[in-house]
């Protein structure tokens, strides 16, 4: 399979402006291939991979295949699981046998070349990916990387070395597509029920994830948050384990001695060996604290030095849309955060709450997929009502039709709040010109993220035209 990539001269992707297929199209352009590809909207990343000289088009069309892609004997075909089974054009490679491939399948052939650290979890993994990637880079080790989300310290969601010494890739369980990698070293950040239009059940979820340690080599390396450790069957293949928590002493790396500064946290870590005092993490919320514990283990099992650590770890710039502090002055505090499950929104609220206690917070919310907003209702709504106002979008479908009698107000109807309101994306805009809240926060993983900079822009406009 690595000579198949290696003699194959064009790629050819679909969903290439996936942040996963992005990443991809990334490493095969380093690579010197030819690549193209279909995504069904423009965005940052679709230009940005245009600027890197990649054709794309977004029109499911066979004519718009640049003429070169049509030859299937020097042609790779790469899609995402969110390609729907009757897409023209997947099916028209499908037909004419070409090499086709699911995105999972050519990134489990690269861990395969290289020592692989791969990141899973239903939350967290994108910021631990990252952070991990950060602090391996910056302790000058070759790296390669690809990341769930856009780095703030690379501006990218890739790292390229053409001769690494690990490659650090997030291990995305939807389409148990992490189960195609072969992880050396595996995090784990968090097993929550998601992802049930795949999974069915909880259950099937944990053997997921089973599955997923199971991959590690005979003493390979299993970093796993100490909540998470029931979900194990057993210890497979004499596994050489450490758990870490915020605080919980049981575990093998655990925070203590945590202090507020300002709008950041300064704390001591407790490793196996040692105590790491006074970091500080310049990347807020408590909720990251916890997502460097994870990297610091893997830091630590690198040999990667505590100066190093401490002096990289507070220069940590986080990732788009990941507690993302977009606006700040004495008026208002907007933050935009990827949360699309209960238990991040949950979370993410939460931490909110503790870096900004008496002030009024607002959340937009936008639920992603039908199926998750139908098994997850109740939960939704009460991650929700933590909040001191709501403003609730509709569903953003993603790669699903339409449920019968399934929309947003099934959870509208459950918060538990007197200040909510419910609209469509298109009247956003004009409703916030006249909020009024202390905190406001974007949340969905859907295209709200869309509405980030129009509302940056708002409230420029709000508090600083006058002063």
């Amino acid at each position: 399979m690595k000579e198949l990539i290696n003699n194959t001269k064009n790629i050819y992707m679909l969903g290439i402006g996936g942040i996963g297929m992005s990443a991809l199209a990334k490493y095969f352009r380093q690579k010197s291939k030819k690549v193209a590809g279909y995504d069904r909207n423009p965005s940052s990343i679709t230009k940005d991979l245009e600027c890197r000289g990649i054709s794309i088009h977004y029109e499911d069309s066979v004519a718009e295949i640049p003429e070169t892609f049509l030859d299937k004997n020097d042609t790779l075909v790469v899609y995402t699981p969110a390609i729907p089974s009757d897409h023209g054009e997947l099916n028209y490679f499908l037909k004419n046998e070409f090499k086709v491939f699911k995105r999972s399948e050519i990134l489990g052939i690269i861990t395969e070349q290289y020592n692989s650290i791969c990141i899973a979890g239903t939350h967290g993994k994108t910021t631990v990916t990252t952070m991990i990637t950060w602090l391996i880079y910056k302790a000058n080790i070759p790296c390669l990387s690809f990341m769930g989300g856009i780095s703030k310290n690379f501006n990218d969601n890739f790292l390229y070395h053409e001769n690494p010494q690990y490659v650090v890739a997030e291990a995305d369980e939807f389409d148990r597509s992490f189960l195609k990698l072969h992880p050396d070293i595996a995090v784990i950040t968090s097993v929550d029920s998601d992802h049930l239009d795949v999974y069915k059940n909880y259950t099937a979820i944990k053997e997921s994830f089973n599955s997923f340690v199971k991959l590690l080599p005979n003493n390979g390396k299993l970093i796993i948050k100490y909540d998470a450790l029931p979900i194990l069957n057993h210890n497979h293949n004499n596994l050489i384990i450490y758990t870490y928590s915020l605080e919980n002493r049981n575990s093998d790396y655990y925070a203590k001695n945590i202090r507020r500064v300002d709008d950041y946290y300064t704390f001591d870590v407790v490793t196996p060996t040692t105590i790491i005092k006074n970091l500080t993490l310049s990347h807020p919320g408590l909720l990251n604290i916890e997502n460097a514990l994870a990297a610091i283990a893997v830091a630590t099992q690198l040999g990667i030095s505590e100066k190093d650590i401490k002096e990289n770890l507070k220069d940590f710039k986080g990732s788009q849309r990941r507690f993302d502090i977009i606006y700040k002055n004495k008026n208002i505090i907007y933050i935009d955060d990827y949360a699309h499950h209960p238990r991040e929104l949950e979370t993410f609220i939460s931490s909110v709450r503790d870096l900004y206690p008496h002030k009024k917070v607002t959340g937009i919310f936008q639920p992603h997929l039908y199926s998750r907003t139908r098994d997850f209702a109740s939960e939704f709504a009460e991650s929700l009502s933590k909040l001191d106002s709501l403003i609730l979008l509709d569903i953003y479908p993603a790669r699903e039709e339409p449920i019968p009698n399934v929309s947003s107000k099934i959870i509208f109807d459950k918060v538990k709040l007197t200040e909510k309101t419910l609209l469509n994306k298109h009247e956003l805009i004009d409703y916030l010109k006249n909020i009024n809240t202390d905190i406001l926060l974007t949340m969905g993983a859907g295209d709200i993220s869309n509405f980030v900079n129009p509302i940056y822009q708002l409230l420029v406009s709000k508090y600083e035209k006058n002063s």
